[in-house]
């Protein structure tokens, strides 16, 4: 049985935050549904694509496709899509696509920060190792290509320059910033190659491949390029929180790994003359690297109190001002559900706490 309009709706709220009185008019109605019945398919489509004959490759590449997701890349595709004729065959294939490149790339970051939890299940390098992680990432990006392959050279195009963003953005991020280079600046620029420039190529493709004005397609792809900075932004504050089963991680995850978020960027800058924030500086890096029980315990009071601390409240201002940013790229789109759906979306990301 379909889901009714009104389940349409919520799931669409559950994916993007927007409320219900978003959909007050019955062309907004009819535009939700629209996003939803596209939803549908792309999910039905994502569970063909991740099955393989190999029942090991079959078990690796389903394992956090199942464990759930907002699936924010490929509603931001059919959203875009909505300025054109909608979800087309090949928007779908596209959102699909984008989609399958987000989960590949959550198995080598998890490698790489050495993380336990993923949306709240064990990661799969904790359940299979570091090796059948990486193969099942590099699998799902094959998978993805293929699936590209079939829209033609623009967008196989888009896909590799994307996929390249995502590979320099965790070297810099491994590497850190060159002496002469400001840590921000830096870190700014990682989050924007490693999740602004998927963001922005799904919205791109709903444009692309609807038969939108091409004239959007500049506005789309700086929308999502500055949401999933902000997006990312919030993550940050996010690592700090407690509540694990909000989460589907536990609170310091990235700091523990040596990951580097902008809350404690900006602590390092105010210990260089502050005597309290080099005190908790000092706390964080020694607690996190204690795997006793002591440890444990002294690292999330600290975490505790980096939660409070004004440096993260720095870091949601900081993502305020990229997701104002990302809307006043929207203005040269037509006033309608598409620009009303996304102008919510940027509200809705700086506020979210999972």
């Amino acid at each position: 049985m379909n889901p009714t309009p009104l389940v349409r709706r919520r799931s669409l709220s559950g994916s993007l935050g927007l409320g219900e009185k978003l959909f007050a008019s019955a062309d907004e109605r009819r535009f939700a549904d629209a996003i939803e019945r596209g939803l549908e398919q792309v999910e039905q489509g994502l569970a063909e694509q991740f099955g393989y004959a190999d029942d090991l490759a079959d078990t690796t590449s389903r394992y956090l496709f199942e464990a759930g997701g907002k699936r924010i890349r490929p509603t931001l595709a059919l959203l875009t899509a909505q300025l054109g004729q909608g979800t087309t065959d090949d928007v779908l294939t596209g959102a699909k696509a984008v989609e399958i490149t987000h989960l590949a790339s959550l198995y080598h970051d998890d490698v790489m920060d050495d993380a336990d939890l993923r949306r709240g299940v064990p990661s799969a390098q904790t359940v299979w190792g570091n090796t059948v992680a990486i193969l099942t990432g590099d699998l799902l990006f094959a998978r993805a290509a293929s699936l590209v392959a079939e829209l033609g050279p623009e967008t196989v195009k888009l896909q590799a320059q994307t996929f390249e963003r995502l590979c320099l953005g965790q070297l810099h991020e491994t590497i850190g910033p060159r002496d002469d280079e400001d840590a921000v600046t830096h870190y700014i620029q990682v989050l924007a190659d490693k999740t602004g420039s998927l963001i922005a190529a799904a919205a791109e493709i709903g444009v692309l491949h609807s038969g939108a004005p091409q004239e959007f397609r500049p506005a789309v792809t700086e929308f999502g390029e500055r949401i999933g900075v902000a997006f990312q932004l919030i993550d940050d504050i996010i690592d700090l929180s407690a509540e694990t089963g909000q989460t589907g991680k536990n609170a310091g995850t990235d700091l523990r790994a040596g990951v580097p978020t902008l809350p404690l960027i900006h602590l390092r800058r105010e210990a260089q003359t502050d005597a309290a924030s080099a005190d908790l500086l000092a706390r964080i890096e020694q607690s996190a690297a204690d795997e006793s029980d002591a440890g444990g315990a002294a690292f999330a009071a600290a975490i505790a109190e980096l939660r409070d601390h004004a440096v993260t409240a720095q870091t949601r201002a900081e993502a305020q001002r990229w997701a104002d940013d990302a809307v006043a790229a929207l203005a040269p789109l037509p006033e309608g559900p598409v620009k009303k759906a996304l102008t919510k979306f940027a509200e809705a990301v700086v506020t979210r706490s999972n």
